[in-house]
């Protein structure tokens, strides 16, 4: 067979292809490979030692690395990898000559963040359908003596309008028993199936609507806000409504965090087609929109960042742990994905990744 059979081959492969020799340099990385990595092509990249290709990438290294030193290599394992928060299913494998001696090393790969998503997805709506359930049942039993005290603490107070300190007591009751009444509503809003409006909307009018809302929510003080966004980013089909929210919700707990003082930074760009799968198990690329909310607050303690999308997870005194779980319920309904990772200059960054278009089956 002609090289140039094999190198069609290689680069028509819908897996990534990383192949290195022994002595460590790039001999092989396909275009599928850049893609999946998140990495610019160049062409100067083969013959470069892989360390230096991938320094951006060093958790794939680190695999690569231990091609010629592992007894076992792994087949079928998976990785999330930290920079990008994909997931990557991946085979490892010696390359050896007719006399068995080792000359280099291939990484096959495929991009399995979809197929986690999807999985996860299910996941969720098992356990929101039998949450939905108990909600349900909870809210009925809860909210019609909520109401009674409120209104009972009502007509004491106007009984009682002379003594200072009922009407203290009274104000106090009332004010708990609307919070314990909204917790309610909140939770029945969690759980019950979110049905899509799409419409063609441009993001800039989402973020800046989010940024008011916000605002309305919590105190601002003098936190800045920055937001970036190119003049031709494409519009996407989605939810004015939900992606508001989810925008909303993303601010909110910025100005939360850094108490009156920081600066946010919303930043937002294309990203060459994913391929998706489609109902006939082939794949199209689709267009996806990236958008980073970044904060200098504090940051998200490493044993948290596990549970920060949970729903009734929280950190805060009187948070009820419900709004980054609507973001990414927001956000799945909408077939994107999130991630949140501490950026090595501190803060917390939020990453959401939306299809220009989807197909938005979920939750409807």
């Amino acid at each position: 067979m002609p090289d140039g059979f094999y190198r069609d081959l290689v680069w028509t492969l819908r897996n990534g292809v990383l192949a290195v020799t022994r002595d460590g340099r790039i001999a092989v990385m396909n275009e599928v490979a850049y893609r999946i990595l998140g990495l610019i092509p160049h062409p100067t990249d083969i013959g470069l030692p892989y360390s230096q290709v991938l320094r951006e990438r060093p958790d794939v290294a680190r695999i690569i690395a231990g091609a010629f030193d592992l007894s076992h290599l792994p087949n079928r394992a998976e990785l999330r990898l930290k920079s990008t928060g994909k997931v990557i299913g991946y085979t490892l494998s010696q390359v050896r000559n007719p006399e068995g001696e080792i000359t280099g090393a291939t990484l096959f790969f495929k991009d399995l963040t979809r197929v986690e998503q999807l999985e996860e997805r299910e996941r969720l709506r098992d356990r929101l359908a039998a949450l939905g359930e108990m909600a349900a049942a909870i809210a009925h039993e809860v909210k019609n003596p909520l109401a009674g005290i409120e209104v009972m603490a009502g007509i004491l107070k106007r009984q009682l309008a002379e003594s200072q300190d009922a009407q203290s007591i009274l104000r106090d009751i009332i004010k708990e028993a609307k919070m314990a009444n909204a917790i309610v509503l909140e939770v029945l809003d969690f759980v019950r199936p979110i049905r899509l409006q799409v419409e063609r909307i441009s993001l800039s009018d989402v973020v800046r609507d989010a940024v008011s809302m916000a605002e309305s929510h919590v105190p601002r003080g003098d936190v800045r806000v920055e937001v970036v966004l190119p003049e031709d980013l494409a519009p996407i089909q989605g939810d004015p409504h939900q992606l508001r929210q989810l925008f909303t919700n993303l601010f909110t707990n910025a100005f939360e965090a850094m108490t009156g003082k920081g600066h946010v930074r919303l930043v937002a760009q294309q990203l060459p087609g994913e391929e998706e799968p489609t109902a006939t198990s082939e794949t199209h690329a689709v267009p996806m929109i990236q958008v980073e909310v970044a904060d200098n607050g504090p940051g998200v303690p490493a044993d948290v960042m596990d549970r920060i999308f949970s729903p009734f997870f929280t950190t805060k005194p009187q948070g009820s742990g419900l709004g980054l779980a609507i973001v990414r319920k927001i956000v799945d309904a909408h077939d994107g994905r999130i991630d949140v990772s501490a950026p090595p200059q501190g803060g917390t960054r939020f990453r959401v990744t939306l299809p220009v278009s989807g197909s938005h089956e979920l939750f409807r």
